[in-house]
This record gives structure tokens, sequence and C-alpha cells, in this order.
């Protein structure tokens, strides 16, 4: 009876085992052909490239919606809604093609030169190899949106759609996007009041405080935050399926007036508890500009007052975009600290001058232990900053354990993927497999998500990295055999 037992046993043990050794045997043949494409002087871009968009990724949790719209689809609408593009100035106008000066964008399709000066203009085409207009590369990045503006919050479903295809097309799950411009109101009385203040802490929190209870108060603010919300709802529908989901993140503009930019967080956490597929809050906008150097402290309060209302809201700051020589010494040493120490930020944008912020050191073992990951966009950093290579503080933060993830910032403005981005990474930084798989993880680990869809989506997450390592493996064996010719078989 024993062995009857044990010969039905076994099999049922045997076949038990079998797949998770074979799973065991499909990574580490994936971990050694990647080690194979990133050792040596020269990594196999091509080889790599093409491991990359294969390669599942988690999420992109630091992703532009109108930065991730390519030029080319712009220029479609601005047909479809019955605009025109200025000759002279590429921007889009909102008559009628024949006005003055302004043609269609099939006009501007049919003449070669006209649509690659145009490219130019919107997107950093051809920037690099000397073939594009030259205005400072920061300064090229930013005004690409207002050549845009016009269509982009104007076709967002259409948009949202394209973005979730792309995604799907290399191997993407999640994208949590920046997403619309929140609402806001002026208010010069408020103003003044903020400038009486002036650094006194106290002060600017009652301050922010009773402003709060008077925006509640506005009907004009309730409209907008309704309109948000609704804005959200009718973009974003049928977007999430089985395996892709999008979650959206309002942001404020820093460059405005502080009345404006106060409202518009207001206005941004109000829509967050409205409506749950608005998972945080973002400030956005060029940090080295003059408004937003002169202004960055009052915006850390800000948030800090918001915090304090809304304590569960999630919150995502641009900070420490900067790089040495873009603003005085002085201006470096404290936008990420603040970001974390004042306005409670949970994950950190760039981050990139951290080694130049006061108590440097304290700040990195602050970001370890408080688990803030920061999102790094090395395509962006390098075509805004300059900074790349060993200059990226990336290596810092791998060094000290500060958590960090892969991510691509305006992939439409900059023209690459977020697989691109993780083949910068690994070519750049030669990691192993194992801490570019948790990369992608960590991409799900630290999105603003409940914790049962996080769940969802490393299940799925997992079922596509056993796909991938098994196809890996079978590749791998084929290249291992010889290879058969016509001549052979003859």
């Amino acid at each position: 009876m024993r062995k009857i037992l044990s010969s039905l046993l076994i099999p049922l043990v045997t076949s038990a085992i079998a797949p998770a050794a074979h799973a065991a045997s499909n990574e580490a043949t994936t971990q050694r052909h990647f080690a194979s494409l990133v050792s040596g002087a020269e990594p196999k871009l091509a080889e790599l490239s093409l491991f990359m968009t294969l390669m599942p990724k988690g999420g992109d949790l630091h992703h532009h919606y109108s930065g991730a719209i390519y030029a080319e689809q712009y220029l479609e609408w601005v047909d479809k809604q019955g605009y025109c593009v200025d000759k002279t100035t590429s921007k889009i106008q909102t008559h009628r093609p024949d006005a003055k000066g302004c043609v269609s964008a099939q006009d501007v399709t049919a003449d070669e030169q006209a649509y690659r000066d145009l490219l130019q203009r919107w997107s950093s085409k051809d920037f690099s190899n000397h073939g594009a207009m030259k205005p400072p590369p920061d300064q090229q990045f930013f005004d690409t949106f207002l050549y845009f503006d016009d269509v982009a919050s104007t076709n967002t479903r259409e948009g949202l759609w394209t973005l979730k295809q792309r995604a799907i097309a290399e191997n993407l799950g999640y994208i949590e996007t920046i997403f619309e411009l929140a609402p806001g109101l002026p208010d010069a009385g408020f103003e003044r009041d903020l400038a009486a203040a002036g650094t006194d802490s106290a002060k600017l929190q009652a301050l922010m405080a009773a402003q709060l209870a008077k925006l509640d108060a506005d009907p004009q603010f309730n409209k907008g935050v309704q309109d948000y919300v609704a804005h959200v709802q009718t973009s974003s529908e049928g977007i999430d399926d089985a395996d892709f989901t999008m979650r959206y993140q309002a942001y404020v503009l820093r460059a405005l007036s502080p009345a404006l930019v106060f409202s518009q967080i207001a206005s941004a956490y109000k829509v967050a508890t409205l409506n749950p597929k608005v998972v945080a809050v973002n400030l956005v906008g060029a940090e080295n500009s003059n408004v937003s150097m002169r202004d960055y402290s009052l915006h850390m309060q800000m948030f800090k007052a918001m915090k304090a209302r809304y304590p569960d809201v999630k919150l995502a700051l641009h900070a420490g975009e900067l790089a040495l020589g873009m603003v005085p010494p002085e201006g470096l040493k404290f936008h990420i600290t603040e970001a974390v120490g004042v306005a409670g930020a949970q994950r950190i944008g760039h981050g990139i001058d951290i080694s130049h912020e006061r108590d440097a050191l304290r700040l990195i073992q602050t970001l370890r232990e408080r688990d803030i990951p920061i999102e790094v966009n090395l395509t962006s950093n390098e075509f805004i900053l300059g900074v790349k290579g060993a200059a990226h503080p990336v290596e810092l933060y791998r060094k000290h354990g500060v958590p960090f993830i892969i991510s691509t910032d305006d992939s439409g403005v900059t023209r690459h993927t977020l697989s691109n981005e993780y083949v910068l990474f690994a070519s750049r930084y030669k990691p192993t497999y194992t801490e570019v798989k948790k990369l992608s993880y960590d991409s799900l680990r630290y999105a603003f998500l409940p914790e049962a869809d996080k769940q969802r989506l490393k299940k799925q997450l997992d079922t596509r990295f056993a796909k991938f390592e098994a196809d890996i493996a079978a590749s791998e064996a084929r290249a291992r055999k010889p290879v058969r010719t016509a001549r052979d078989v003859q």
C-alpha cells in the first residue's frame, strides 16, 4: 500500500516542483543574458533596447499628459478643431485657417521645411544634432507647451487612449499622469496679506486657513472644482481594463501669482477628495524661473496648510530640478529639504540638486528612513539641466539606499519612451537584472494607489515577468543552436 501511495504522490510532487524550478531557471538565464548586454566598455545597445522594450514595466509615475503627446498628434488636432498655425511663430491660433498669416495643419505638413521647423519648435526634435533652432535647452523645453496648449486640454480622451496603446506596446501596465491644471482664482487682498506676513510661518498658516474658508464659500471656485472632476471622469472613461490602469494627478503651476497658486492648490486637493481616480497633487513649471525661486518657500507653506486639512491626499513635488549655475548657489540649498520637511511630499520629482542641499547627508538619511522615492528622469535631466552619467545623483541615491524609480517626464517633448529610460539606466550604471526587475516592481510599490490595486497590478506583473523570462530563455536556447540554411538542407 505504501508503495502504491508513493507511486501516486511522486508525480504530483514533481509536477508541483517542476514549474517553480523551470521559472527559476528562466530567471537565471535572463540574468545571465542581461549581464552579457551591459558588461564591457560598450553595452550592446541594440540588444538592450530590444530587451527593455519587451521587459514588463510596472508603472510610469512621473508622467505629464500634455508633454507625453507627440507634436504630430497635436498637429492633427489643429485641423480637427478648425484652428490654424501661425506661419511666423508656429503657435496655434483659435481662428480659421484663412486668417492672415495662419495656415491649416495640412498646409504645414505639405511644406517639408515648415513641418520640420514646427516639430523643432514643438519638441526637442533635432536639437542635439544641431539641426534645430537653438534657444537654451531649458527654455526650449518649457516653451514647447505654449505652442500646443490650445488643443492639449480639448482632446484628452483621444490623447489618453493614444498613451494607453503606446504603453501596452512597450509592456507597461500602469501610468500615473500629471493631467490637467487645477482651477484657480486671483485675490489681490490675500496677496497683500501674504506679503505683510513675510516669512512668519504662524501668520502665514492663519492667513491660509482663513483663505480656505473663503474659497469654500465661493460659487465660482466650487464650480471649477466640479468641472474638473467631471472632466477627469469623461476623459478617462473606458481607459482602465483588465491589463491596463491609469490614474491622475491634479497639478498647480508655480509661475503664477501667490493667490492663484494657493487657490489652485486648494482646488487640486478638493478634487482629489471627490474623485478616486485623482490620486495626488503636484506642482509643475520651471523651478529656476524668477517667480518660482522667489515664492518657493511660500509655496511649501501653502502645501503645509493643505496637508493639515487633507492629511490623506498624496503629494508628489518637482523639487531640486536645478543644476549648478542655473541659479545662485544659495538657490540650491533648500528645495528638496523644504519639499520633504515643510510640505510633506511623499515622492520627489527629479531631486538633482541633492549634493548642494544644506545638510545633504541628513536629508539623504531622511529620504531613506521615510522611504520617500526619487522619480528619476534621465532623458529630461540631460536635456534640460545638462546632467547625465556620473554627474547624475542616481548613483548617490543607490549608494545610500534612497529608493528611486525610473520614469519618463515628458516623453512626447523629448521624444523617447519608458523603455529607453531603462536602457539609459542599464547602459550607464551597469545594474544587475535583479535591480532592474526590482525597479519595475518598485514603480507599483510607490504608486499612489490603494493596497488592493497595488496587489492586483503586482500579480499581473508576476505573470508578465514569468512570460518574459520564459521568452528570453527560449530565445537564448535558439541562439545557441546552429543555424541551418537552405544550402544545408540541400
